[in-house]
């Protein structure tokens, strides 16, 4: 009974949902025509952009698709001014950009690959090679995964993703009707095809004077909202494994205090406040707290720091000792990073 619930869910969210894709074919349906248009503008192929969008959303189904319509994972970065996201990827808490409309990151994908000096050699090969720019993405440090190019070119072939690196974005629909027929019956598919069949005229609309005034649903939200008491939020918390070795930590979902978080976990307030080397016993809204002593060294070599960042932000976000991390940077207590400047996590900084 409770799968059948949770099926009969998906298909209710999947139908009122406009920011929710069933399936990797609904994800390329809904976004080939993007890939086309960067195609144009940028000379990537629209396949492998189509391909890294299906991977890195996990068919549009990821967090920072569905909330931040950011499709490429890209992060902050200290030249971002716009909306922003919290997320956890290398790290617990990351900053991640916020988008207005996915055609935006698909966008801001293509300016990155275009724009770092790592990927120039990509735009001397053959922009219909989509096999030698999944092999050179992964060469040129795109990502880790030692698969990452065969796992582009198995989605592409999987999909005939190629099809789109032979149209432009005004024949981009047809290439996506070529490939799903069936979309021929799916009415707001073809209205992009044919807006003036399918668009029905829209009466204007009737103001009616009513005696009394609804409460809208948001409005019964907010009182909802607010009867919880701080303590039924902080009693939410969940323990998570931090990717430094699994080290168990929280993130703290409302402002309180050290001696709560101790009686919650059965931790002693002193090994609280040492293990994250806390000043004071005041725990503000989204601040990591660990629940066991950090490591000496982090899981990726450097760090650029964020504008706004301290020694303690970056200890707390890699699961280091703060005294490890000044010592590996040759810093003295107190002294604060400057935006972009690389932080060492694992060796040493060499000497200048």
């Amino acid at each position: 009974m409770k799968r059948l619930f949770t099926i009969v869910s998906l298909l209710v969210l999947s139908k009122f949902s406009a920011q929710t894709w069933a399936t990797e074919d609904q994800y390329i349906q809904k976004f080939a025509k993007y890939a086309v248009e960067e195609m144009e503008k940028y000379k990537i192929p629209a396949s492998i952009t189509l391909a890294q969008g299906l991977l890195e959303t996990g068919g549009g189904q990821s967090r920072l698709a569905l909330e931040g319509k950011n499709h490429f994972g890209i992060k902050c970065k200290e030249d971002w001014t716009g909306k922003t996201m919290k997320h956890t990827d290398d790290a617990p808490n990351e900053c991640f950009r916020v988008y207005d409309d996915p055609r935006q990151s698909y966008e801001d994908h293509s300016i990155f690959l275009s724009t770092r000096k790592y990927y120039a050699n990509l735009f001397n090969l053959d922009m219909k090679d989509y096999k030698a720019w999944a092999t050179g993405l992964k060469k040129a440090g795109y990502a880790t995964n030692p698969r990452y190019a065969s796992i582009l070119i198995g989605k592409i072939e999987r999909y005939k993703l190629y099809e789109f690196d032979n149209t432009n974005s005004k024949e981009a629909l047809y290439a996506v009707l070529k490939l799903y027929p069936d979309l021929k019956d799916d009415r707001t598919f073809m209205a992009q095809l044919e807006p003036e069949k399918y668009t029905r005229k829209v009466k204007e609309p009737v103001t009616v004077e009513v005696p009394y005034k609804q409460t809208s649903y948001a409005q019964q939200q907010k009182r909802v909202e607010r009867i919880k008491t701080k303590a039924e939020i902080l009693n939410t918390i969940l323990i998570k494994s931090h990717p430094n070795d699994g080290l168990k930590y929280i993130i703290i979902p409302e402002d309180t205090n050290v001696e709560f978080i101790a009686k919650k976990f059965k931790i002693s307030e002193s090994k609280l406040m040492k293990w994250n080397e806390l000043e004071s016993d005041v725990l503000k809204k989204n601040e990591i707290v660990f629940l066991e002593s950090k490591n000496s060294d982090g899981v990726t070599a450097t760090y650029k720091a964020e504008a706004g960042e301290d020694m303690h932000d970056i200890a707390q976000k890699f699961g280091i000792k703060l005294n490890k991390l000044y010592a590996k940077n040759r810093m003295d207590e107190g002294q604060k990073p400057s935006a972009g400047q690389v932080i060492y996590l694992i060796d040493k900084k060499p000497r200048n």
